[in-house]
């Protein structure tokens, strides 16, 4: 099933339209992308690519997808399902890269971090070398 695409050009128009007729931005992408990223598109809600049947989209306004990957491939396969559950639905094409990268308004927001290792002990003084053995008395 072939799904429609908008330009970033496009999609800024239609962010500075009318509210009414904004459309909803819903960030799929895949769980390792979203953790590691502090950006998303502005008022983007995340969509979870693998439980879509957990997305609270609202039918009646058009629903834009788009993810990180430059051939847009987990949000034409989420666009295809939400189409088929009579959503509205349009790909951005280029996704979050080619957003950023023509320096488009983006939110920003929390990435997971690693947690910091633990500190090292403190080092250990240094053990003094031993002092020389005494030399054995001399006998008479």
């Amino acid at each position: 099933m072939a799904v429609s695409r908008i330009s970033k050009e496009d999609l800024k128009l239609a962010l500075d339209g009318d509210e009414a007729a904004r459309p909803v931005l819903a960030d799929v992408r895949l769980k390792y992308a979203w953790d590691h990223s502090t950006l998303k598109l502005p008022d983007a809600v995340r969509i979870d690519p693998k439980n879509l049947a957990a997305a609270a989209l609202t039918r009646g306004r058009d629903v834009i997808v788009y993810d990180s990957d430059p051939d847009d491939i987990t949000a034409v396969s989420v666009a295809v399902q939400l189409k088929q559950a009579g959503f509205a639905v349009r790909v951005l094409k280029g996704g979050l890269p080619d957003w950023v990268a023509a320096n488009l308004p983006a939110d920003t927001k929390d990435a997971v971090r690693a947690p910091t290792p633990p500190a090292a002990p403190p080092a250990a003084a240094p053990v003094p070398a031993a002092a020389p053995a005494p030399a054995p008395a001399a006998k008479v």
